[in-house]
């Protein structure tokens, strides 16, 4: 028997923020353990929670970049359970009545586009951090995170394989950092997921017994957990045996899932709404507002750098992955650089330069208008591009100009004909059994006769001069 996989994820967004969400306190990560508290966010008696108006407007920009229909009022409820990290002994969420509600989000699916659902957007706050001692029975619980603001992205179960929920789950990223509402870092726990999975035979429509993963901290954690996930409940099923409703953990370590607890439903948590807080109440002009400032999504200038630039699908999406590339790809641009040009060298050295050191490309020793001067300086023949090479790691290690580099450094192109005739001759005299290869028809060759000219002239030799003297050369 097949099976498919059914997949919903629940993904939360920590808002970028400055204060928490009922209160003051900063937001700011790795501050010395409860120092970002008050009474408010620690649940003290007699405090009341004050809603903060910008996640309010975080939450809206994702709603309308999502296509979700945004709820004219929506109200906060209390989710009732008791842990260590929750001093309320109630996380202030939303249940019945969400911000946002059957909205959807395009991915990439081989060569088609899927859209999977999005079922509901809600505000709620964050919890605090537990740390486990390694070496005795105790544990440290950190509530800066108390109260942090957060969305929580809810997806109908529209998703059929790993690949799938990571797909969309990088275009929920891009998303999320495009609007500039979340840093989009799973390391540091801004941006997390919990998956539901379950398994079903292909071709029917009734749901299978669903199973809840965590600890999922970056995309390739989700992929495996999920593949393993589906295995793992389509080998019961063919035992004979039943998938069991619960919560698992994936060990990274182990390539794994683990049982965890049984798996919680809604009345569990004996949600009710707040008495400390309003009905939220948004209007249509604070709609129209936020619509009004939205930024260009992910999407939309995929399909523009293609059109635009001329861009080929597989360039566009990779430069608009993110912001802040498809920023720097276009000030590169802007002088008149060939758009192809500049997407190679984006997605080619400058790629590995910044993965080399760890950065993002908002770092990059080499600005836009100096990676600019530099393709100029080839498209205009004064450099050949391997000679580039060099002089963009020179850029990168000294924050010179390309200009002033190769100047100073006697690595102007050679495009004198004659110059290169002499070496092309010395090389073709030194190896006169593959010139006779070449011409019995062995033409592949030619390559060993450029790198040839190019290893005497130390690169600086213009590579289709070479070419033609070479053939000329070698044609008689």
């Amino acid at each position: 028997m097949e099976f498919e996989a059914v997949i919903g994820l629940e993904v939360h967004a920590q808002l970028k923020t400055k204060s928490k969400i009922f209160c003051g306190c900063s937001t700011a990560f790795g501050a010395t353990p409860n120092t970002h508290v008050c009474p408010v966010c620690l649940g003290m008696p007699g405090v009341l929670p004050v809603l903060n108006r910008q996640v309010v407007e975080f939450a809206l920009r994702m709603a309308l970049a999502t296509d979700c229909s945004v709820a004219r009022e929506s109200r906060f409820a209390r989710k009732n359970y008791f842990y260590p990290d929750l001093p309320k002994g109630y996380q202030i969420s939303q249940y019945e009545l969400p911000i946002a509600e059957a909205g959807h989000v395009d991915i990439a699916a081989g060569d088609a586009v899927k859209r999977i659902g999005i079922t509901r957007i809600h505000m709620e706050e964050d919890a605090g951090k537990l740390t486990h001692d390694p070496d005795r029975p105790v544990s440290y619980v950190d509530f800066n995170r108390t109260g942090v603001p957060l969305i929580e992205i809810v997806s109908e179960p529209d998703i059929r394989s790993a690949e799938q929920a990571g797909a969309y789950l990088r275009q929920l990223r891009s998303l999320v950092r495009y609007l500039d509402i979340c840093d989009g870092n799973m390391e540091e726990g801004s941006f997390r997921c919990d998956a539901n999975v379950s398994v079903r035979p292909a071709g029917t429509r009734a749901l299978g017994t669903r199973t809840e993963l965590k600890n999922l901290n970056s995309f390739r954690h989700v992929e495996k957990a999920l593949a393993f996930e589906i295995a793992r409940q389509r080998e019961v099923i063919r035992d004979g045996g039943q998938v069991v409703q619960e919560t698992r953990l994936w060990d990274p370590d182990k390539n794994r899932t683990t049982s965890m607890r049984g798996k919680e439903e809604a009345h569990d948590y004996r949600y009710f709404p707040d008495p400390d807080l309003l009905p939220l109440v948004i209007d249509d002009d604070w709609i129209a507002r936020v619509r009004a400032q939205l930024p260009e999504l992910p999407d939309v200038k995929k399909r523009r750098f293609m059109e635009q630039y001329g861009l080929p699908a597989y360039d566009a999406a990779l430069l608009t992955a993110g912001r802040d590339i498809a920023d720097y790809f276009e000030a590169c641009t802007a002088g008149g650089v060939d758009p192809k040009a500049a997407s190679n060298w984006v997605m080619g050295p400058l790629t590995a330069l910044l993965n080399a050191r760890g950065m993002g490309i908002e770092q990059s020793p080499v600005s836009a208008e100096a990676l600019a001067e530099l393709l100029k300086l080839i498209e205009k023949g004064v450099i050949s591009g391997k000679i580039a090479k060099t002089v963009f790691e020179k850029m990168a290690q000294s924050g010179r100009t390309a200009r002033e580099i190769v100047e100073t450094e006697g690595l102007v192109q050679v495009s004198d004909t004659t110059a290169i005739q002499a070496v092309v001759d010395e090389v073709l005299t030194a190896n006169p059994a593959q010139a006779e290869d070449y011409r019995a028809g062995k033409t592949k060759i030619l390559g060993f006769f450029v790198g040839q000219v190019m290893k005497r002239t130390q690169g600086k030799a213009n590579p289709r001069i070479v070419n033609e003297i070479l053939r000329k050369r070698l044609d008689v």
